[in-house]
């Protein structure tokens, strides 16, 4: 069994332990997600780029807890809805290097269809 197989079988255990399961859909696990993502933003926003790249270990701690949340969210969504995130991720990986061939875009943080003769 993976580790993404165990943390799944981990939250389906936490959840069923609480009879949660009724109030995951994926509506509301969605919706979730975008909460916690609100709430892991927050420790950056008004930071200089300096300041969001040398954060004192308490603050990581506090991060580390959004970017927990943000994964089990998202470890969930993807039970619910049976999509593997790691072939997800590996076939999104393939369509991005087609998107986005190294030897085009190097140092540029345009997106795809900015780039000549792409759409």
């Amino acid at each position: 069994m993976s580790e993404f197989d165990e943390l799944k079988e981990k939250i389906r255990k936490f959840v069923a332990d609480r009879d949660w399961d009724q109030y995951h859909t994926p509506k509301n696990l969605s919706m979730a997600l975008i909460a916690e993502c609100g709430e892991l933003v927050e420790h950056f926003q008004w930071l200089t780029e300096a300041e969001s790249a040398d954060i004192p270990p308490e603050g990581l701690e506090e991060i580390s807890h959004e970017i927990a949340d943000v994964f089990v969210y998202l470890l969930r969504l993807s039970d619910k809805l049976g999509i593997d995130m790691v072939e997800a991720v590996n076939c999104k990986m393939l369509l991005n290097e087609a998107k986005y061939p190294a030897d085009e875009v190097r140092g540029s943080a345009k997106k795809y269809t900015e780039y000549k003769g792409r759409r």
